[in-house]
């Protein structure tokens, strides 16, 4: 299984270098689609929607019609939303509990979750249009206190964060993930071939203590996208929302955490 997880992430990671470093936007939106209405039909499949394979198909018309005609004042509207969402409605679903999955409250959930992972998906193209950097290293906050909380939970863990939800989460690995952040955006800073990625710019635009609770924002959103997407994993009853993506389970599994952080960066970019 590790195995099998070491060739899919480094086929992963070739194939994003690959797309990103091509030059080509066409190239770039294919791609982001493919995913896109990979991840909707995950979605539609954990929300128990028939139909969902023809479903997420349309998503791609969607996606590209979006990236389309989306104006600078259209973008930061729908990353307000996706953040007011997942503050006001996923965020206390993680006390509260889901909706069950039929009926008009569940229904109007799903498009809800569907209109966030558009806004995701749409913030990714936006920060890859200001540079292949400052996409990547927007990204790599994620990974790194994803990172960082495997370790540190798996090393000291032991109060744990969600039990119902993800038993294997950690304040302790929450923290190792928080400190681990901050240790790769003060590196940032004084590395020079870093200098125009997101969390360098964020930092030189606002000083310490405020990139501190921005970067502090970006954790705590990473870590409510994942226990959100195990929620929905658990109301549907399986490990995995597919397996799609050989040892990672599907294309949720890989991106939960940066469905609510995308949107918020977009948001904390303006101006930089």
């Amino acid at each position: 299984m590790l195995g099998q997880r070491i060739i899919t992430a480094i086929v992963l990671l070739v194939l994003l270098a690959a797309v990103l470093l091509s030059g080509s936007d066409l190239i770039v939106k294919i791609t982001i689609a493919i995913f896109f209405a990979a991840a909707v039909w995950e979605s539609l499949r954990l929300f128990s929607i028939n139909r969902a394979l023809p479903l997420s198909l349309i998503a791609v018309p969607v996606l590209f019609w979006s990236l389309a005609t989306q104006t600078p004042v259209d973008i930061f509207n729908l990353a307000l939303i996706c953040v007011l969402v997942w503050s006001m409605r996923f965020f206390p679903s993680l006390k509260f509990g889901l909706p069950t999955t039929d009926g008009a409250r569940g229904y109007l959930f799903t498009l809800i979750f569907l209109l966030t992972l558009l806004g995701c998906f749409i913030s990714i193209y936006v920060l890859y249009q200001r540079s292949v950097l400052f996409l990547i290293s927007a990204m790599a906050i994620v990974w790194i206190a994803d990172i960082g909380a495997y370790f540190v939970g798996r090393a000291i863990g032991k109060r744990k964060l969600a039990p119902t939800i993800s038993p294997g989460k950690s304040w302790e690995g929450v923290a190792g993930g928080w400190l681990f952040v901050m240790l790769f955006g003060m590196a940032s800073v004084f590395t020079p071939i870093l200098a125009d990625s997101f969390s360098a710019q964020l930092l030189r635009s606002l000083g310490w203590p405020l990139w501190m609770l921005c970067m502090t924002g970006i954790v705590a959103a990473s870590v409510v996208g994942d226990l959100f997407e195990s929620l929905l994993k658990r109301r549907a009853g399986v490990k995995d929302s597919s397996t799609l993506l050989p040892g990672h389970g599907g294309v949720l599994d890989r991106i939960d955490a940066l469905i609510p952080v995308m949107p918020l960066i977009v948001l904390m970019s303006i101006g930089l």
